[in-house]
């Protein structure tokens, strides 16, 4: 699951510490849930991005979760109405080139022009990415695709309806200057275009915060 979001400027630093000790916990703690990530933006636009990684699809429209969706906390339900412009996609990883993750990360947020999809897909994954986690400075690179319709809950209620990510393009490495030289070659918006992506929007984000599933368990 990707999220991308601001917050009001006067929210950021209580939002910041409710997302560490509250929010990335109770998420973790739901069944499935493997590991959550905060990003904060270097580069570019909106402030956060989030990544939660489960165990499979199913995981994301669990009773579970959807129960917690539906009864947020009070400090969840204050936090909510001061985000702004939020965009939630519900994934699959269909591609994913070297292992890790590292502390700097580029977001490339894009949608398939239509009838492009295969060819999008083929010269990213045969083209563009594959070689991109050999660079020096380079970790990891992963194709997402919108997979699932999140539904409505009370959580999005208060915030307001959410908008959708159609195709991403998430690379991180242990240099963000790499990434910043990749944002102006290789992975230049403009070249997007030519292989049938549109409304392609960038940001360079560091990671903030991580939890995984299990942590402070006994």
């Amino acid at each position: 699951m990707l999220l991308s979001f601001d917050v009001a400027a006067e929210a950021i630093a209580e939002h910041d510490d409710w997302h560490t000790h509250e929010h990335l916990p109770e998420r973790l703690a739901i069944p499935g849930f493997l590991r959550g990530s905060r990003w904060v933006a270097l580069a570019g636009r909106p402030r956060y991005l989030v990544l939660y990684e489960v165990a499979d699809l199913g995981t994301l429209s669990s009773h579970a979760y959807l129960q917690r969706l539906n009864n947020p906390t009070p400090w969840t339900s204050k936090m909510m109405a001061h985000y702004q412009g939020m965009r939630r996609g519900l994934c699959s990883v269909t591609a994913s080139f070297g292992l890790g993750m590292g502390h700097a990360g580029l977001l490339t947020r894009f949608k398939p022009g239509a009838s492009a999809q295969a060819d999008l897909r083929r010269w990213l994954t045969g083209q563009l990415l594959s070689h991109l986690p050999s660079h020096a400075g380079m970790v990891s690179v992963h194709l997402l695709e919108s997979a699932v319709t999140p539904e409505m809950t009370n959580e999005q209620r208060i915030r307001g309806a959410d908008a959708g990510v159609d195709w991403a393009v998430f690379a991180t490495g242990y240099d963000g200057e790499c990434l910043a030289e990749l944002s102006n070659g290789q992975l230049d918006a403009r070249h997007w275009a030519d292989h049938g992506a549109t409304d392609v929007q960038q940001a360079t984000y560091r990671i903030d915060h991580w939890l995984s599933h299990g942590e402070g368990d006994a």
